[in-house]
């Protein structure tokens, strides 16, 4: 019962600063009987006082707002001291400055025009602690991600190993890496060191970074384009 009761509490706080948007998302995310809105932001600053004060579960954050626009949010906020989870929506935009809220902690974007279904689903994977990206912003990050300059050349054809392949298949399809040990029965230690090992012969930073590398190079068959993964951090492998 204890479960199921967390499980409908998804405190929301909607950051946009189209007031008629906002009305109309709060009516369409109102039938979700486990999604409950606390409060509404019409610009940056109102957000950053919102957060601090509601600390909500999932926090959607429009970048284009009047005083501190979305990237100044996520830039001045400390996402690691809240519970709060950031899905970035956009009308449109600079592809450059969607990467940017990514890096800045974003766990997700969606798009303005998406259907309300998609929505919903995005808030419960990124509420699960997955991050979420449709198929339309998934080919465009990687058009950003593999047209920036890292340090050190890639390798056309990366030597991974068999049981690095499997990893990254695993890592792509959101698995943590617990779960991953279990499939693949190994250590989670030394799914740690497949990782450290995968990310140093790629070039990439973290599981956003390898999951889009992979699609780019197809590595891995991903049909829809859709990304749900668990975040990672890029120091510790965890």
């Amino acid at each position: 019962m204890a479960s199921s009761r967390t499980r409908i509490k998804i405190k929301l706080l909607i950051a946009d600063d189209h007031a008629i948007f906002r009305d109309a998302l709060r009516k369409l995310l109102d039938s979700d009987d486990e999604i409950t809105i606390v409060g509404e932001a019409g610009n940056g600053a109102e957000c950053i006082q919102m957060l601090d004060k509601l600390k909500p579960d999932i926090l959607l954050l429009d970048l284009r707002m009047p005083d501190k626009n979305g990237l100044a949010v996520l830039e001045e906020v400390d996402f690691d001291t809240l519970p709060t989870r950031v899905i970035v929506l956009t009308a449109a935009g600079d592809d450059r400055d969607l990467v940017r809220a990514m890096r800045l902690g974003a766990r997700g974007i969606v798009l303005k025009e998406s259907a309300i279904d998609l929505l919903v689903k995005s808030i419960h994977r990124v509420h699960a602690g997955e991050i979420w990206l449709d198929g339309h912003m998934t080919a465009k990050v990687i058009s950003v991600f593999s047209a920036t300059p890292k340090s050190g050349a890639r390798s056309e054809k990366p030597l991974l190993s068999d049981r690095e392949m499997e990893v990254v298949q695993l890592v792509a399809q959101g698995f943590q890496n617990k779960e991953i040990s279990k499939k693949l029965f190994i250590s989670e230690q030394t799914v740690k060191n497949h990782l450290h090992n995968i990310f140093d012969k790629l070039g990439v930073s973290d599981r956003l970074e390898l999951a889009l590398y992979a699609i780019h190079h197809r590595l891995i068959d991903k049909p829809d384009g859709t990304l749900a993964l668990a975040p990672l951090s890029p120091r510790t492998h965890k």
